[in-house]
């Protein structure tokens, strides 16, 4: 949980920086790729992220909710810009808007009472949580992930080196 604003930034940066290199890798193409026919494609996954974070707008964190419906939009580059565009609207709500002791007051989320602390850890972790949804799609639909937290097999082949197994 965070105990200042800062926390969070400095983290909310780092993560949502990663989920950046993610959504810049994706095609159009790519977008239709799911699991089975019946689960969530990976474009609708990617734009769950950008809505989510939209979500979070209220009248006690005033910022843009992304352009466009809940609806994925068919462009790749769309997803990116727009998860670009909100992540940074977040990051500028939160250092304006907030102070450290806000981080304690609680607000109704889902019918539970959460502080807002545990709001922002929660999204944290939501979008580390999709995030390796993602990654395992993108491999389905023929992309290369970038490494988030270390590098990945291709990247371990790249240095020509022998990736774990």
């Amino acid at each position: 949980m965070y105990h200042n604003i800062d926390e969070f930034i400095l983290e909310w940066k780092a993560e949502s920086a990663a989920t950046s290199r993610l959504l810049d890798v994706l095609t159009d193409e790519s977008l239709q790729q799911s699991i089975l026919p019946e689960y969530r494609t990976l474009g609708q996954i990617a734009w769950h992220l950008v809505w989510v974070i939209g979500s979070l707008s209220s009248d006690e964190l005033q910022f843009k909710k992304p352009d466009g419906e809940e609806r994925a939009p068919s462009s790749a580059k769309k997803i990116a810009d727009e998860y670009k565009k909100v992540s940074q609207a977040l990051v500028d709500a939160v250092e304006t808007q907030w102070k450290d002791v806000d981080l304690q007051s609680s607000q109704e989320v889902n019918g539970e009472e959460w502080s807002k602390a545990k709001s922002l850890h929660l999204l944290v972790q939501h979008e580390v949580h999709h995030r390796g949804q993602l990654t395992v799609l993108m491999r389905q639909a023929g992309l290369r992930p970038p490494g988030i937290y270390g590098p990945t097999f291709d990247d371990w082949k790249d240095k020509g080196q022998t990736p774990y197994i």
